[in-house]
């Protein structure tokens, strides 16, 4: 497949245009214009693309790309260990933040709501970036905890002050914990992300909602993977995830 027929399509499926970002999202680094392996992860880090030099990959797709906005413009150190690695032997990066985060579909948010069962009400913010769902049944604070440590491999900060049932949800993949005011104020029972910090259990205590974080990385495996699946099915090209872990 040609590079610019790639972009083109990832571009179609994930409307980035549609979502304001913090990073360019799609061509990054430009390799060869032909493209038959494509190496999936969350975060275009040295040992990512190492890997992708290792299985002879023409492009590597990911959910954390570069160029993000207040970052500084210079290309030294790590920024450009990773850069001349990727020139070095002509492998294409390719990226999209929030798109990937926010599609109904193959999202991060849509893989974490199929991963436990949830039923997706639908956003609770404008950009879809926050979506709430409901628990098919009822699930304690301590029930989910257990899940998500089985499902993500990952055991989550757990604040659970509500000591009842769960039965709605919010959700935000990666560092969305700034949303839990929004979701307490929607008066949803509980809210989970990736991140926390010092202000979110606070939060959590004082406007009673349960409150998870499972991990960045945890919850954005699995947009990218299930986008790399659909280029695989749709267009046969040989795609690989590796997750390099991380426990952030």
């Amino acid at each position: 497949m040609k590079l610019i027929e790639l972009v083109a399509e990832l571009d179609k499926l994930l409307e980035p245009n549609n979502v304001g970002d913090f990073c360019p999202n799609g061509l990054q680094v430009e390799g060869k214009s032909d493209v038959k392996k494509i190496i999936t992860g969350v975060t275009a880090s040295q040992a990512l693309i190492d890997r992708a030099i290792e299985q002879g990959a023409d492009a590597v797709l990911v959910h954390h790309g570069y160029f993000w906005k207040g970052e500084a413009y210079p290309i030294t150190g790590m920024k450009k260990n990773r850069i001349a690695a990727l020139i070095k032997n002509d492998i294409s990066l390719i990226a999209y933040h929030l798109p990937i985060d926010v599609h109904t579909e193959y999202g991060n948010n849509a893989q974490i709501a199929a991963l436990f069962d949830i039923d997706v009400i639908g956003p609770l913010d404008d950009a879809g970036i926050v979506v709430q769902g409901r628990f098919k049944q009822p699930i304690s604070a301590e029930e989910l905890a257990t899940r998500i440590d089985c499902t993500l491999k990952r055991k989550p900060l757990v604040s659970s002050v509500r000591n009842k049932p769960i039965e709605t949800i919010a959700w935000c993949t990666g560092g969305g914990q700034g949303y839990i005011d929004l979701a307490a104020a929607n008066g949803i029972d509980a809210y989970l992300t990736g991140e926390a910090s010092e202000q979110t259990i606070h939060s959590s205590r004082e406007l009673g909602i349960d409150f998870f974080a499972a991990g960045h990385h945890a919850t954005e495996r699995y947009g990218v993977k299930r986008v790399g699946e659909y280029l695989a099915e749709q267009f046969n090209l040989d795609v690989e995830f590796i997750d390099i872990d991380n426990p952030v």
